[in-house]
């Protein structure tokens, strides 16, 4: 078995009785492998959760998959959409006691019905959306429907029975069961959320420790948006690499929690506003737009495209490395609605006939490369969003912000070509910019 450095795997069985050196661990724990030159079938392992190292031997444990991409997967495999009382009850046969589904109400648009066997009766529940929260009864109130299971299925409260088996949609795959198997599921009696540290577009963002690890949490509440989120997380499961923010796992509780490491010196732009010239030397820029452009070359080697790529979507480690954050969700959320469209980051043929591409990245990767050297400036100052579409379709470029090395426009330069084939690959970028960096630190010695 030949593991790499931080590859993360789950164990298969319980390692309680450890001898001196090794490492203590129950079935299901994830652990990074960290050295696997120690001695033969064993190698030196981090335990994901208490931060411990020792070894394991490695036939006690297998690697962590990642997620299949799989559009049946789905948060709720028990909502059926838009079908009527008389289908959901030949759907919930034959009875069985807590057998229920939730479909779409045909008779009142907006609102659902949860359907339930009791008795070899099917019970209609209509399920009421107002003020931005779902409720049955007016006592108990929702903020989606996966919350709403969540609590029938452990109280009865006002209905005739709790929930005890969900009846899944035809094609549909439980997301719960996917994740637990593959080791991607956490546990959110061991989380502790703290402080609100972003309110994004589709949630608020929090630090957070899960048993002893830094971690940040973002949270989606609205249960469509959490569905199109586990797309992005299954993508996520698969990248692994130093420049990107690390996916720990998902908690599924009152909607979707994606836990990933924690960034703790917060996004690119704000890191070299609130420093500026002063603290931050240009071989720092430069490293950061190395780091920025290794991650990118990993997206590029497997084929995805960022969409969204600028500085504000970079994160600071504590050590102040520079990873990418928020790829994956891009492709599905971002494109129907293209008012939305970062018009200043977007490259001509993605606004105007919304081709993305790694090409497309590799533009917008010269608008950060003009955000890194201008100290996190917003670009194109002082110009409105139709007239940087306007004049960019008709070849302005922005002149190099002060004291940039002339090494470094061009390659910003090249990066705006307006035909897309004519723009370099991250794996040539990155070649340049090391030379680029090795040039700057002859300079500074």
């Amino acid at each position: 078995m030949s593991w790499a450095a931080g590859t993360q795997c789950v164990a298969k069985g319980d390692h309680r009785k450890a001898k001196p050196g090794e490492l203590v661990y129950h079935k299901g724990d994830i652990l990074t492998v960290v050295d696997t030159s120690t001695r033969k079938g064993y190698f030196k392992a981090r335990h994901n959760t208490t931060g411990e190292e020792g070894l394991v031997n490695s036939t006690n444990v297998r690697e962590r998959e990642a997620l299949r991409v799989d559009p049946g997967l789905s948060l709720m495999p028990w909502f059926h959409g838009n079908i009527s009382g008389p289908e959901a009850v030949s759907k919930l046969q034959p009875p069985e006691d807590g057998l229920f589904l939730v479909r779409e109400s045909v008779r009142h648009p907006g609102d659902y019905v949860l359907c339930v066997s009791v008795s070899g009766q099917v019970v209609h529940y209509r399920v009421i959306y107002q003020d931005n929260k779902l409720t049955i009864d007016n006592a108990e109130h929702f903020y989606n429907l996966i919350d709403m299971i969540e609590f029938y299925s452990e109280n009865k409260g006002s209905i005739a029975t709790t929930l005890l088996k969900p009846k899944q949609k035809h094609g549909a795959k439980s997301a719960e069961l996917e994740l637990s198997k593959s080791g991607w599921l956490l546990d959110i009696t061991k989380l502790t959320l703290g402080e609100n540290i972003g309110e994004g577009e589709f949630g608020a963002v929090y630090k957070g420790d899960y048993m002893g690890q830094r971690v940040a949490v973002k949270t989606i509440k609205c249960d469509v948006t959490a569905q199109a989120f586990l797309q992005e997380t299954t993508v996520m499961t698969k990248l692994q690499h130093k420049n990107l923010v690390r996916l720990l796992g998902v908690i599924l509780h009152k909607g979707l929690h994606i836990v990933t490491e924690l960034m703790t010196k917060g996004n690119l732009v704000n890191f070299l506003r609130t420093r500026g010239r002063s603290v931050v030397n240009s071989v720092q820029l430069l490293r950061f737009a190395l780091d920025v452009c290794e991650g990118m070359e990993y997206l590029e080697s497997k084929k995805l495209v960022h969409r969204d790529l600028a500085a504000r979507n970079v994160l600071v480690s504590d050590d102040s490395v520079a990873k990418v954050s928020d790829f994956g969700l891009t492709k599905d959320l971002k494109v129907s609605d293209s008012v939305k469209l970062p018009i200043k980051w977007t490259a001509p043929e993605a606004l105007k006939k919304e081709k993305f591409s790694t090409k497309s990245d590799v533009w917008s990767y010269g608008v950060l490369l003009w955000e890194i050297f201008s100290y996190g400036r917003q670009p194109y100052p002082k110009m409105s969003l139709q007239e940087v579409k306007e004049r960019v379709e008709g070849g302005y470029r922005m002149e190099a912000p002060e004291d940039c090395p002339a090494g470094v426009y061009s390659l910003m330069r090249i990066c705006w070509e307006q035909e897309p084939r004519k723009r370099p690959t991250f794996h040539k970028l990155r070649e340049k910019l090391e030379q680029e960096m090795q040039e700057m630190s002859k300079h500074s010695r």
